[in-house]
């Protein structure tokens, strides 16, 4: 039966006229996407799957952007939900659940002797760049990663930068994975200035050259913080997050996404000499401390300690990342699969050696015909749930696509055969 897109594009209709950019998450717009040909609403999801509102149902790899970590609709997840629903989401007081998932996350967090909630990864980088500021009396930030933290501090970096004070840009000072030589440059232009590295431990790239060990003994030779953004990294590569897969100790580290599963919320780790710093900052809100997220994500760390459920994300990973680059190599593509089985990225390159968005499109176009979702700017990610079924029928779909671009294609004219309109590439995957 053919696939239909009548429900989503009335409801893009409607939110046209009500909401701005359509929804409230840039990278799950339409246009983040080949509009016209990928569904824009969905109604549901269980494990490794969703059902748009047209009734279509795809095997997810962006993962709601990267925090369904088990698998959606997960069942002791709902359980822990559902039971302290009934008790009560946010009250007067604080809760023991705070307690609890604090001294619980400093059991499974390397270096970690206190917790501080927040609601999303923005919000504790955040935080934890301004502890660092009031840490070290210094104000300037030496920042390298995906740009995926959005608050005034930082979104002078990104081009949707309008509204954001033009002295921020002066405040923060870029440097490139795996280019040391680059930051301990930032610290001689800058001295006795920099209050913090921000670093993700790692995006696609592998460390090279002892660089994780180099910059965390630059931020050490400068008196400066080290702040890991471990809100992709954290709950995905390992149970106690990058800093324990690649043996680096950070100062502040802010963790997110995958932690909750699905729900809304953050945190900050790190030893008490630092954490001690909020009590003296106003870093606080209403809901940080809201019940029913505290309590899932109990569930979430009880369930990846109890099932060990991160090595089958690494093994299903792995079996993607693998057989995706042997069929394209097969079918004479440059399109592979680049980074780690637990997070990867598919870049394609034309008959020119030149990246081709049009290419990347058209490919996961004729998957997502096929019911297999994956991002074309965004990450590809493996949750629990993820069978070695779903990645067979993946598989399957991927070398049905690569007949259909290799027959058709001819001079890199990808874009002829969109059904849809290319993505806008300006669009940033956030954090």
């Amino acid at each position: 039966m053919p696939r239909t897109l009548e429900n989503s594009n009335s409801l893009k209709n409607r939110a046209k006229k009500v909401v701005p950019h359509m929804t409230g998450t840039f990278s799950r717009a339409a246009p983040s996407f080949v509009e016209g040909v990928f569904p824009v609403y969905a109604q549901s999801a269980n494990g490794s799957h969703f059902i748009d509102v047209d009734g279509n149902e795809y095997i997810d790899y962006l993962m709601a952007l990267g925090p369904i970590t088990l698998g959606y609709n997960y069942e002791s997840v709902n359980h822990a939900i559902i039971s302290q629903l009934k008790e009560g989401i946010l009250f007067s007081l604080p809760h023991p659940k705070e307690v609890e998932l604090s001294e619980k996350m400093c059991e499974v967090i390397p270096h970690a002797d206190m917790v501080k909630f927040e609601k999303s990864g923005s919000n504790v980088v955040t935080g934890a760049v301004r502890a660092a500021r009031a840490f070290t009396t210094k104000d300037k930030i030496a920042y390298c990663g995906s740009g995926g933290v959005w608050h005034d501090w930082q979104a002078a970096m990104v081009s949707r930068d309008n509204g954001v004070p033009k002295f921020n840009s002066e405040l923060i000072k870029l440097f490139d994975y795996n280019d040391a030589d680059g930051l301990e440059q930032i610290f001689e232009d800058n001295k006795n200035e920099i209050a913090a590295i921000v670093l993700e431990p790692t995006v696609y790239d592998k460390p090279e050259n002892n660089f994780l060990n180099k910059v965390r003994k630059l931020a050490d030779q400068n008196d400066s913080l080290l702040i890991l953004d471990e809100i992709v990294t954290g709950f995905r590569f390992d149970l106690g997050g990058a800093q324990k897969y690649f043996d680096i100790k950070g100062d502040l580290v802010c963790f997110g996404k995958g932690m909750g599963n699905g729900l809304p919320i953050s945190a900050i780790t790190g030893p008490s000499e630092f954490m001690k710093s909020f009590d003296e900052l106003w870093v606080s809100s209403t809901n940080n401390s809201e019940n029913i997220s505290l309590a899932g994500t109990m569930a979430v760390i009880n369930e990846m300690q109890e099932k060990n459920t991160i090595p089958h994300c690494w093994n299903m990973g792995k079996k993607l990342f693998d057989g995706w680059n042997q069929i394209v190599s097969k079918f004479d593509l440059d399109a592979k699969m680049y980074g780690y089985p637990i997070r990867m990225h598919l870049q394609c390159f034309d008959s020119n050696k030149q990246e081709s968005i049009a290419m990347k499109s058209l490919i996961l176009q004729e998957m997502v015909k096929s019911g297999i979702f994956m991002s074309v700017l965004g990450p590809t990610f493996l949750c629990y749930s993820h069978t070695e079924k779903d990645i067979d029928d993946t598989l399957h779909a991927l070398e049905n696509a690569c007949e259909f671009v290799t027959k058709n294609v001819k001079e890199s004219n990808y874009e002829e055969y969109l059904e849809g309109t290319m993505p806008k590439i300006y669009l940033v995957y956030e954090n």
